[in-house]
């Protein structure tokens, strides 16, 4: 086993085949290493898929078309799902006052959908409501929350075209405004109002800004299709402080049946690492990957998921 796993979480001797078996799929967002897809990464879905997950999820920093193919077809040849993780920036924010950079929001949105369909997958899932890190210097308004539910219905009608499903998040309030609580996730989801735009949870944003996760998950109890299982840190799932008892017991109690996607950060992608403030290492890759598996195959035993 890769990466030097610790005996807590350690396959112990046990293939993939040995687990209990899941009624989730693991994925990994592949972000840990690298925000533009390429062969490069081709290894890495190799070494994942051998560790035992499901899939990868990919982000979208490679502005071209072929590459985004090309791993695809990889990923398809070696039996790994995909999922797709996006952001939007400030030249084409959803809820922005101009319509003119509304209208490039929603075509980079539909830009996401086809470049979804160029890698196979179904989901695409990040905070692409908004503008990444652009704030206003005050609370969100009923206009913003109305341009962005009109972008994402367009979105969603586009993406309805091939099955592809928008898994909108909630993030931390240091990275965004208007959807910081599942609760106002959960309002915007509403005024949407598309069967191919849903909401999805995160552990580490619901750290910081949740009062209680359970009472969270059952805002969206009927559309919770999608989940990144993130520490507190964006280190290893279970080595930090984020109570995943409280996650996964939770999630079992709404019978969830989505991704189990890991979501952890480093400075291998420099560009990325910058964007989003990871100023440090928090564990070594393969590490997070081979531990942050064991934990997750754990926690699915004990609670049944």
């Amino acid at each position: 086993m890769p990466g030097g796993v610790t005996p807590e979480y350690a396959h112990q001797g046990k293939g993939p085949d040995e687990y209990y078996k899941a009624k989730n799929k693991v994925g990994f967002n592949l972000l840990l290493w690298s925000a533009v897809v390429s062969e490069k990464m081709n290894p890495i879905a190799l070494r994942l898929k051998e560790i035992g997950y499901d899939g990868v999820e990919v982000a979208t920093g490679e502005l071209s078309s072929s590459p985004y193919l090309e791993y695809g077809k990889f990923l398809k040849s070696i039996g790994l799902e995909v999922s797709m993780v996006m952001a939007v920036g400030r030249e084409e924010d959803p809820i922005h006052e101009l319509q003119t950079i509304r209208d490039k929001a929603l075509e980079k949105l539909k830009w996401g959908v086809d470049r979804a369909n160029d890698l196979g997958a179904k989901i695409i899932c990040g905070p692409f409501h908004s503008a990444f890190a652009n704030f206003r210097k005050r609370p969100p308004s009923e206009d913003e929350y109305k341009w962005s539910a009109e972008v994402l219905h367009k979105a969603g009608e586009y993406a309805a075209q091939s099955n592809v499903v928008f898994m909108a998040e909630a993030i931390n309030r240091f990275e965004c405004y208007l959807c910081n609580t599942i609760t106002q996730l959960a309002k915007l989801i509403k005024m949407t109002d598309h069967p191919n735009v849903k909401p999805m949870f995160d552990s580490h944003h619901a750290n910081i800004e949740e009062k209680n996760i359970k009472d969270t998950v059952q805002l969206i109890k009927d559309s919770l299709s999608h989940v990144h299982i993130s520490e507190n840190d964006r280190g290893t799932p279970g080595d930090g402080h984020i109570h995943w008892d409280n996650v996964f017991s939770s999630l079992a109690s709404l019978n969830y049946r989505g991704w189990l996607t890991i979501e952890a950060f480093s400075r291998n992608d420099v560009n990325f690492a910058n964007s989003i403030n990871v100023w440090r290492e928090y564990n070594k890759p393969w590490d997070i990957a081979a531990n942050g598996f064991a934990f997750i195959k754990k926690m699915q035993t004990k609670y049944q998921l």
